[in-house]
């Protein structure tokens, strides 16, 4: 399932073990490589330091109460996980990040992206239009396949003579599903040999 990741801030973090909430999800922990969220920043009442995260191989599900741990044991400092670690030092953040296409022509800015609640990784990006090119399409939808290249300043995605046909609008007030795959045209086989 597909939802907005602001749908996820200030979402309540509930203990299996106590029945109680121990705190609200704050801020992402994006892996860049993937466009995987790693972990979220907690903001919690109940412990001793600002820089408490939740893994998220550590919670038990997403449901509509909030994400469920089985304890306060779940959550997890700056020191305890290299890998959190590491991605906490890039400091890097989707929000507001700026997008071009391979021409280098700006398309606009992050203002929000899907994630899959699977997995949780990023699947689509939400770009608003610069004020000029805004009077057509206000926003953007842009697919993980399309992204050839993400730095902190600014993620790269192929240009529109580039997405594949299957992602394309045909006609106004018309579209094709991007997310079907057209499957291949059997192949022959030669059975004479």
């Amino acid at each position: 399932m597909l939802i907005n990741s602001s749908r996820l801030t200030k979402t309540p973090i509930m203990s299996l073990q106590t029945g109680t909430q121990l705190g609200v999800i704050d801020q992402p922990i994006i892996n860049p490589a993937d466009l995987q969220i790693i972990a979220y920043r907690v903001a919690s009442s109940l412990t001793k330091s600002s820089e408490t995260y939740l893994r998220i191989i550590d919670s038990r599900e997403l449901s509509d109460i909030g994400i469920i741990i089985d304890s306060i044991d779940d959550f997890v400092v700056r020191g305890d996980v290299i890998k959190l670690d590491e991605l906490c030092d890039l400091n890097f953040k989707l929000d507001k990040i700026s997008v071009i296409d391979e021409k280098r022509k700006k398309l606009g800015k992050v203002i929000d992206y899907t994630i899959d609640v699977d997995d949780f990784r990023v699947q689509q990006l939400i770009v608003r239009r610069p004020l000029m090119k805004s009077f057509n399409d206000t926003e953007l939808v842009i697919h993980r396949s399309q992204i050839i290249e993400i730095t902190n300043s600014a993620i790269v995605v192929h240009s529109q003579a580039k997405v594949p046909e299957h992602t394309r609008i045909t006609t106004p007030g018309s579209y094709v599903n991007p997310f079907r795959k057209s499957k291949p045209a059997a192949e022959s086989i030669d059975l004479s040999n």
